[in-house]
């Protein structure tokens, strides 16, 4: 009896939802549940009558052990986009469509801004104005950025007609809850993803060859190199006065690599499971540390973010269209939003504020820019200058204070002593040899040499692929006990 009752409150423990206890995408408890989800997806999969609501159920419950109760809201803001998109396709009145596509926005802003930035426009009010008015603890949902901008977006391109809007609920449930999806993106648009939905051909071994290939290598890069980076960048960049100057140098430059690593490494995953459920959830990342430009760096960069930012709030406030100086403008306002969008901090505003200077200032700069020669010196150069730039704003999104920031960069550009590098590589070997092999990995190597080692990936025998698959999942979940930490892009 004491072993059936052992069962069941195991069984409770694992489907209810544990705050603080994630369900997440390197858990052992995610695989389970996941290959015991794809047995029955393998079955429905062109049956979309069972398939859409057997996915959303799934959907929900993968939200709701990250979210609890907070999962109503998901489904709220769901029936909410739904209903008023469904209205703006129902009448003809231009004016009553805008102001039902305003009502939508308003209340997806609203919303994100009560959950997210409350306490810290209160207290930000309550600094200036020496009061003490506070909203409470206010528990932020995981994944409702990502959500929000999903709902947004489809909203705006129902009203801009470019798409229909859904008739039925589910497909639009199904589009706003997908799992692979829900937490940390990418930002999938609907008009990308709802074709997909209608038309459901039998998966080709390549994109399922190709999604196992992509869980691989964002596993390898979340937990082999960047939680093993993040150990000793936290402890420089947190406590920055206890560590020497290239100590510090070391934290910043490992958690330019970190930042990029975990998340790439998140997006590799998500967009993997999208691939072995058929669906083609698009690009996030294209090596943006190797960019010479912080124009291209936003190109190759949480590419469905910087899209976004671009579509729904750089062109229509005007774009490049109206003249040089509302182009710098709203590239400014622009890149402030996206930082704010980030974390209710100032520190997200500084590092926003400066990516949108960084961009005037190449703007501005292009005339000259453009006459310099294509040589390879001139690329490393502005490499260099490019590299430095993104390394330092890195500063002020990682700390979590201008007081840390101050130390940290009094360090990195006062107290550097390169003669301590033989000691630092022999002391820290394997964050040295991590961080060489992310940078070698992330810059240096061609990305022709990945699509060849995607290739051959693909190609492979099949045993070849379970055999690799099966060693990574292994050694994931044996480290998650210890090293493995949330993705960073959970908190935002």
């Amino acid at each position: 009896m004491d072993i059936l009752q052992s069962i069941y409150s195991a069984i409770v423990h694992f489907l209810g939802h544990q705050p603080g206890e994630p369900l997440l995408f390197f858990s052992g408890a995610f695989w389970l549940l996941f290959i015991l989800f794809l047995a029955g997806y393998a079955m429905i999969y062109k049956k979309n009558r069972w398939m859409l609501p057997y996915v959303v159920l799934f959907n929900l419950f993968f939200y709701y052990k990250t979210n609890g109760v907070l999962v109503l809201l998901l489904v709220a803001t769901a029936v909410m986009g739904w209903w008023i998109a469904l209205q703006m396709k129902q009448t003809a009145d231009q004016r009553k469509r805008k102001i039902l596509m305003l009502v939508a926005v308003s209340i997806n802003i609203g919303v994100l801004g009560y959950f997210k930035y409350a306490g810290f426009f209160a207290d930000s009010f309550n600094t200036l104005l020496g009061t003490n008015f506070a909203f409470g603890k206010i528990f932020l949902p995981v994944g409702i950025s990502f959500y929000t901008f999903q709902s947004i977006s489809y909203i705006v391109d129902v009203y801009k007609k470019r798409m229909e809007a859904s008739t039925a609920f589910l497909p639009y449930l199904f589009y706003l809850t997908f799992f692979p999806l829900i937490l940390s993106g990418p930002i999938v648009r609907a008009p990308h993803f709802f074709p997909q939905l209608k038309e459901r051909p039998a998966p080709i071994n390549r994109m399922l060859y190709l999604g196992l290939w992509l869980i691989i290598l964002g596993l390898l890069k979340k937990v082999m190199l960047a939680d093993y980076l993040a150990q000793f960048n936290n402890l420089a960049l947190d406590t920055p006065t206890q560590y020497s100057g290239f100590e510090v140098l070391m934290g910043a430059m490992g958690y330019s690599m970190q930042i990029y690593l975990d998340f790439s490494g998140y997006s590799d995953i998500a967009i993997g499971l999208g691939a072995l459920l058929g669906f083609d959830l698009g690009e996030n990342f294209r090596f943006p540390y190797r960019a010479t430009n912080l124009t291209d760096f936003w190109r190759r960069w949480h590419i469905s973010l910087s899209t976004w930012l671009r579509d729904y709030i750089y062109i229509p406030l005007g774009g490049n269209r109206k003249g040089k100086n509302r182009q710098y403008l709203n590239n400014m306002v622009t890149m402030l939003i996206g930082g704010l969008w980030h974390g209710a901090s100032w520190m997200f505003v500084c590092w926003g504020a400066l990516h949108g200077a960084g961009l005037v200032l190449h703007k501005m700069s292009l005339p000259w820019l453009n006459r310099l020669p294509n040589t390879w010196v001139v690329k490393l150069m502005t490499w260099m200058v490019f590299y430095l730039f993104v390394l330092v704003t890195w500063v002020f999104f990682r700390c979590t204070s201008m007081e840390i920031c101050g130390e940290v960069f009094t360090r990195m550009f006062t107290q550097v002593d390169w003669a301590y590098l033989p000691v630092f590589v022999t002391v820290r070997l394997g964050w040295s040899i991590a961080f060489v092999a992310a940078f070698l990995g992330s810059v240096a190597i061609s990305p022709r040499w990945y699509a060849r080692m995607q290739e051959w990936f693909i190609a492979a025998p099949w045993w070849v692929k379970l055999v690799l698959f099966t060693v990574v999942i292994q050694t994931v979940v044996q480290l998650q006990t210890s090293n493995v930490q949330p993705f960073l892009y959970y908190q935002f």
